[in-house]
């Protein structure tokens, strides 16, 4: 079992970029696909925790609905990211207690360091 995790959409080009920057490299991971298997608001702000980040920091602004949220509300973002996955950016790379936002995929080198 790896230790690092990727939450992912499996169609994402940001998340192929990055799983073929994970391969060059030779590192092992563990992929989760929160489009089929979704998040809670709880696992959704605990990642973000690891990561440093706001609900608002990962909202998908193109996708239709975003612009309508309250982004100073970080309840009702995080309710509205876990009732609607395809509103949460990707990927969010996982390694112990700290994650990241790998966008770009380089990113992801933070947590290997």
């Amino acid at each position: 079992m790896s230790d690092l995790t990727v939450y992912e959409k499996p169609t994402c080009t940001t998340c192929k970029s990055l799983f073929k920057l994970l391969g060059e490299n030779g590192i092992d991971f563990e992929r989760v696909n929160y489009i089929t298997d979704p998040l809670s608001a709880e696992q959704i702000q605990e990642l973000l925790g690891k990561a440093g980040l706001r609900p608002r920091d990962v909202v998908r602004m193109r996708e239709p609905g975003a612009r309508e949220l309250n982004l100073d509300d970080d309840a009702a973002v995080l309710a509205a990211l876990a009732a609607d996955p395809t509103l949460l950016q990707r990927p969010i790379v996982v390694r112990g207690d700290r994650a990241v936002l790998a966008r770009p995929p380089e990113r992801v080198l933070e947590l290997l360091r």
